[in-house]
């Protein structure tokens, strides 16, 4: 049997967790190493990496998880945008090999960026190159039939 994963320890009890909701096959706590307060992680009970090991109705019951979080933050925090994050698999940024989303309320003047400032030498073509799009859509598709 595989060690069990430090977030499947915070869902039974075993360590310490600030849990603000629990649900059907999910459960949401406050992350540890906050990137803002209120930063709350949303965790699947089942412990897989990747978001495409998730059964259909895991993936209902975790995003519905992952509102009902977003609707206790907006109600403390009077915000309604959040940041939502999931860095699926280790080359995506993922720490603990157990799917994961992160919620986190933006607030005015929090200093959190954007999507660019994960990818700060990515410099996109403007004007963009539909051709290109087009041609790697095509691709992506055909790559999966």
């Amino acid at each position: 049997m595989a060690e069990e994963t430090l977030f499947q320890k915070i869902l039974s009890g075993e360590v310490p967790g600030n849990f603000i909701g629990r649900g059907e096959n999910w459960g949401a706590f406050l992350d540890v190493f906050p990137r803002s307060q209120g930063h709350t992680l949303v965790v699947p009970e089942r412990p897989v990496q990747r978001i495409i090991d998730l059964s259909k109705s895991e993936l209902s019951d975790l995003w519905t998880g992952v509102a009902e979080v977003q609707s206790k933050l907006t109600a403390y925090f009077k915000t309604t945008d959040f940041t939502v994050v999931v860095h699926d698999g280790p080359l995506a940024g993922q720490e603990i090999p157990h799917v994961h989303v992160h919620v986190i309320p933006r607030l005015e003047g929090d200093l959190g960026k954007a999507l660019p400032a994960m990818f700060p030498n990515s410099r996109p073509q403007n004007p963009p190159d539909f051709e290109g799009l087009a041609k790697l859509c095509d691709d992506i598709q055909g790559a999966s039939k």
